[in-house]
C-alpha cells in the first residue's frame, strides 16, 4: 500500500436463486461495479423445503403470550437489550464454531 493511501471495504449483499448442479458448483455472474481482484464471498445455502413451524403471530399476539416480560423479575438482569444481544452473540459464535 502506497503511503497515504487508504484502504476500505465493499461490503454488498445479494440474495441468488440457482441451482446446484451435479458437479455442486455453482456459477454466478457480479455486477459491473463489482471492483475486479481477490473478493471474501459469504455463501449460506438455504433450503426451499416448506416448513412444518408455525409464524409465530403478531406482535400484539406476542405482548399477551406468556414469554412477554420472561424477565421482568430477574434482579440480575439490569438491561434487558444488552441480556438478549449477549445472549444472541453466545448463540452466534456456538455456531460458528461448531461449524
Amino acid at each position: 500500500m502506497v503511503q497515504g493511501e487508504e484502504k476500505y471495504a465493499v461490503n454488498t449483499t445479494w440474495v441468488v436463486r440457482t441451482n446446484i448442479l451435479p458437479d455442486r458448483s455453482v456459477r454466478i455472474r457480479v455486477p459491473e461495479s463489482v471492483p475486479l481482484g481477490p473478493a471474501n464471498i459469504t455463501l449460506v445455502i438455504t433450503s426451499e423445503q416448506k416448513s412444518t413451524h408455525e409464524p409465530g403471530g403478531t406482535a400484539a399476539e406476542l405482548a399477551h403470550s406468556p414469554v412477554f416480560g420472561l424477565w421482568a423479575d430477574r434482579t440480575d438482569i439490569t438491561d434487558s437489550t444488552a441480556y438478549a444481544r449477549e445472549l444472541r452473540t453466545q448463540a452466534e459464535r456456538r455456531h460458528r464454531d461448531q461449524a
